[in-house]
């Protein structure tokens, strides 16, 4: 269990990893449609996309030439239930949780840290 946490948080760590997991919330994305909002390159995102899928947070497949990205909804059951196990953490709400992200990773709600 623990390697699986591991990976599950080490893929959460990055910020471009959220934020494609919250583009996928929608819907199934073509790889090229997730990587056309970064300044980044294909490769780059493909590496992102590697990572999100050994962890099982997202799944790949291939639809004739084209391949597609979906979010795996049930990939982050057993990080809620180890972060339960605290005691201090309410359960967690994945709609909830859906909200936060779209709210932390949309750029014009960020707060100005100089303020």
């Amino acid at each position: 269990m623990s390697n699986a946490l591991d990976t599950t948080f080490a893929a959460l760590a990055d910020p471009t990893r959220r934020a494609i997991l919250t583009m996928l919330l929608e819907d199934d994305m073509a790889v090229t449609d997730v990587a056309e909002p970064f300044e980044m390159s294909l490769a780059a995102i493909s590496k992102h996309l590697g990572i999100l899928t050994r962890a099982g947070l997202i799944s790949q497949e291939k639809r004739g030439r084209v391949k597609w990205c979906k979010l795996e909804p049930d990939a982050l059951r057993g990080a809620s239930v180890w972060m339960q196990g605290f005691g201090q953490f309410e359960p967690v709400n994945l709609d909830a949780f859906e909200r936060f992200l779209e709210i932390e990773l949309d750029p014009g709600t960020a707060e100005d840290p100089a303020t």
